[in-house]
């Protein structure tokens, strides 16, 4: 269930209401879960025998009408369903991800098939005498009531899924949280399947067990069932309370379409890079926006200004917005976004805005992780290495497709580790060859070293690798690597999953020509002196040699490497 700001009143007021609200909810959430995990797995407890489950009930009941526990229980379940009340009236827009229509209509299924169960249990144990024994519950749903099982059933399931749907979209942000994920999948699946099979066979135990009329007088006396006026009487209040939920829901509904109808017309417009305006109605934030108007608008947790995927870099009209909240400028804060970036769940534009989100709409949890600066876009002297397999193409012209896929595989894990071990970063593989950077998270001067050293750990694994699968080429695999440090354009770049932190600028275009001139020179590695000289490494005794770069009016000195084995 999905709430948003209460905009500019709220933060002028000294209040973060959206914030409170959010933690109100995920408190309240909380609570229910632990309720219904620990009414799952007395459940699972019949697995064991009718007596150990009545037991583990006694545990059970002891803990949860304790009056801290009873007040936190109740108090959360009705607070958690006014909020979904309240989200649901101030959301601008039902257009949602399908996880979060599934959650919240989940989680309005709810009450409506849970109320005859708290009305037959705790409120008949409190007004009426009743003792509401496992036993007791058994009999009805299996005996006296078969149909009221099957309820139970899908009321507990759907609450599980409810609140495992809530935990996960809460839960992703942290960094730790795909480690644990596996455990907790097994987790999420095992308590209920446990928990229905404790039922089924504690139910057919009683369901045999009431076959006996002594056995029946017993649990009667036991159970003290009220009389048939009482049952009436539940029953009234249980219809009563269906219909008075389903009014507010029917009323809430109607008050949404009230709301929109007297907003038609006087809102502002937001405007999105290819030219798309939507014009919103007074309240919308910019990510209902997109919603409203089908574009497709990156958001992992919903709206809820926690994950910061929905990011925007906000052009004319930014300067009317009301300044970030706390909680959003630590969000913010987190991700390092610079000047005119906000949230698109925490911005409602009251005039008209320019807006280009900064995420692709299939972004993951890791973008909402704090992320190096050059990500947006940096211009910072790095090195760069480009790698190529000599002779490749006439290499594998006579092997088999599988062969050729399972070579390169090899040859890519190899040359892949050694960049990685000596500090630097595979940008992309490019046919047989390779690209790499190095220094985008350190100094111009650690950057060089590492590339030296990067080229040096690649020449002793090919030789390895050309050990390892002798019996399986026909000649040795042979490389070219050219190596050049300058200044370069770092960001990520790309559309949609095939997006990558890389580099482009001159000095990446060198180092490409640095890597082809290795066949003009019949050598393994061409470096710069550019290179060379901030790495602080003497390449005095290779050969030196002056070249010109298309583009470039001044020639380039460069060290030329016959063999990668006798760099120092």
């Amino acid at each position: 269930m999905t709430g948003t700001g209460l905009g500019m009143g709220a933060a002028e007021a000294g209040t973060d209401w959206p914030l409170v609200i959010r933690r109100l909810r995920l408190v309240t959430g909380l609570v229910l879960f632990t309720y219904v995990t620990t009414h799952l797995l007395n459940h699972a407890v019949g697995l064991i025998s009718l007596e150990a489950l009545e037991m583990a009930r006694r545990g059970f009941v002891w803990f949860w009408r304790l009056p801290p526990m009873t007040v936190a229980l109740y108090g959360s379940l009705w607070t958690h369903l006014g909020l979904a009340f309240v989200a649901l009236y101030r959301r601008r827009s039902l257009r949602m991800p399908p996880w979060e229509a599934a959650q919240l209509l989940l989680g309005l299924s709810i009450p409506p098939l849970l109320f005859i169960h708290i009305l037959g249990t705790r409120v008949a144990h409190t007004f009426y005498g009743l003792e509401d024994l496992y036993t007791y519950v058994l009999l009805v749903q299996w005996v006296f009531s078969p149909g009221y099982a099957l309820q139970q059933v899908a009321v507990l399931l759907i609450a599980w899924l409810h609140a495992c749907i809530g935990l996960h979209f809460w839960l992703r942000l942290r960094p730790w949280y795909p480690r644990l994920l596996p455990f907790l999948y097994g987790a999420a699946l095992l308590v209920p399947v446990l928990a229905l099979v404790g039922f089924g066979v504690s139910g057919r135990t009683v369901l045999l067990m009431s076959t006996d009329p002594a056995w029946m007088r017993r649990m009667a006396q036991a159970i003290r069932f009220p009389p048939a006026s009482a049952a009436d009487e539940i029953d009234r209040i249980d219809t009563a309370l269906k219909i008075a939920f389903f009014g507010l829901l029917g009323a809430t509904l109607a008050a949404r379409v009230v709301r929109d109808w007297l907003g038609r017309g006087k809102g502002a417009t937001v405007t999105y890079p290819d030219g798309k305006m939507v014009t919103i109605q007074p309240g919308m934030t910019v990510l209902e926006a997109s919603r409203t108007a089908g574009i497709p608008h990156a958001s992992v947790c919903g709206g809820r200004g926690r994950c910061s995927t929905c990011r925007v870099r906000l052009g004319h009209g930014a300067e009317l917005l009301a300044p970030p909240t706390a909680e959003e400028q630590k969000v913010l804060d987190r991700v390092a976004a610079p000047p005119k970036v906000r949230l698109a769940c925490q911005i409602r534009p009251t005039q008209n805005l320019e807006v280009a989100p900064l995420l692709p709409p299939t972004a993951s949890p890791k973008e909402a992780l704090r992320r190096p600066n050059y990500v947006a876009g940096a211009e910072k002297e790095i090195a760069i290495l480009f790698a190529d397999l000599r002779g490749f193409t006439r290499l594998s012209e006579h092997k088999l497709p599988f062969d050729v896929v399972f070579l390169l595989n090899r040859y890519f894990t190899e040359m892949g580790r050694a960049i990685e071990e000596a500090g630097g970063r595979v940008d992309k593989f490019i046919g047989d060859g390779i690209m790499a950077l190095f220094g985008i998270d350190s100094s111009p001067e650690a950057g060089a070293q590492t590339a030296i050293a990067a080229a040096k750990r690649m020449g002793e694994s090919l030789a390895a690798l050309n050990r390892a699968l002798s019996a399986d080429l026909s000649e040795p695999l042979r490389i070219g690597i050219g190596i050049h440090l300058g200044p370069a354009i770092v960001g990520e770049m790309g559309y949609a999953r095939a997006t990558t932190v890389t580099a482009i600028g001159d000095a990446v275009n060198t180092a490409s020509r640095l890597e082809t001139l290795t066949k003009e020179f019949q050598a393994e590695l061409v470096v710069s002196t550019a290179l060379e000289d901030v790495a602080k490494v003497d390449l005095s005794r290779f050969e030196r040699h002056e070249i010109e770069i298309r583009g470039r009016s001044q020639v380039l000195p460069v060290r030329v490497v016959k063999r990668l084995s006798d760099l120092p």
